[in-house]
């Protein structure tokens, strides 16, 4: 053989030997990682799903307290949520007090996209309202003062920076 071959085929092993050795040693590590990132992924896309069928459903919902009903997408705030998580495979509970108990506290420094927000529309200090953070400061949600009932607010207007409440992550 010729001494350049050689060196190729001796690089060659070096380089497969690092790279086995490096493998076995942070699989566990790697694999942590890959899933932290997929789980990361799977969440985002699904936030991004939910808010765009949200936005899908305006000017077809109607509000109406009380009211549950998705075959004539008639909903009131909380089964409104309900109704667009469960299209993505979350499961909510009707009712925004029911819905403020689900997931986990997120400070409003930290809302991502898909977090439900809560707010105090009539009570003061008690969670009555409910919707869905899209970003950049923007909510989506059922409500009264919509003709048609969605609406995109923002969540530092005067109107409802005053009456949030909390936030929570169930994605």
């Amino acid at each position: 053989m010729k001494p350049t071959m050689i060196r190729k085929m001796i690089l060659s092993a070096a380089c497969l030997s690092v790279v086995l050795s490096a493998s076995l040693v942070s699989t566990p590590s790697v694999q942590a990682a890959t899933a932290s990132v997929q789980a990361s992924v799977s969440s985002t896309q699904k936030a991004n799903t939910i808010v765009s069928y949200a936005q899908s459903l305006k000017g077809k919902v109607k509000y109406k307290f009380g009211v549950n009903n998705p075959s004539k997408l008639i909903f009131d705030c909380s089964s409104f949520t309900k109704f667009v998580y469960a299209k993505q495979g979350v499961s909510l509970k009707w009712g925004s007090v029911a819905q403020s108990k689900q997931g986990k506290y997120v400070s409003k420094s930290k809302l991502k996209k898909g977090d439900l927000l809560f707010f105090s529309v009539s009570t003061p200090g008690k969670i009555n309202h409910v919707g869905i953070y899209m970003g950049n400061g923007k909510f989506i949600h059922n409500t009264t003062g919509s003709v048609k009932g969605i609406a995109i607010s923002d969540l530092n207007s005067s109107n409802y920076k005053k009456r949030y409440i909390t936030a929570r992550r169930v994605l």
